[in-house]
């Protein structure tokens, strides 16, 4: 299924860019919009939204407030998969 999801998103730009105001509501509610329309979201963190923090903490933390699972993380780029609710 990760193999699946990788595959299909390999070639698509992200949908959401994070910027400087970080992990912020609208950034949440945008990632939970696109999850329930599309199950599946990738994400890209601008160098100023890093600071001290690794790609990597903030994709996990983005995935644990959201209930998505993180798919990967590559550079600062990372993929989100939520299963639809029924």
């Amino acid at each position: 299924m990760k193999r699946r999801i990788k595959r299909e998103l390999i070639g698509e730009k992200p949908t959401i860019w994070m910027g400087k105001s970080g992990v912020s509501q609208e950034l949440l509610s945008e990632v939970e919009k696109q999850l329930d329309k599309k199950e599946m979201v990738k994400i890209k963190i601008l160098k100023s939204a890093l600071g001290e923090k690794e790609a990597k903490q903030i994709a996990l933390k983005i995935a644990e407030q959201t209930e998505a699972s993180l798919i990967e993380v590559r550079g600062h780029t990372f993929v989100l998969y939520k299963r639809r609710k029924k």
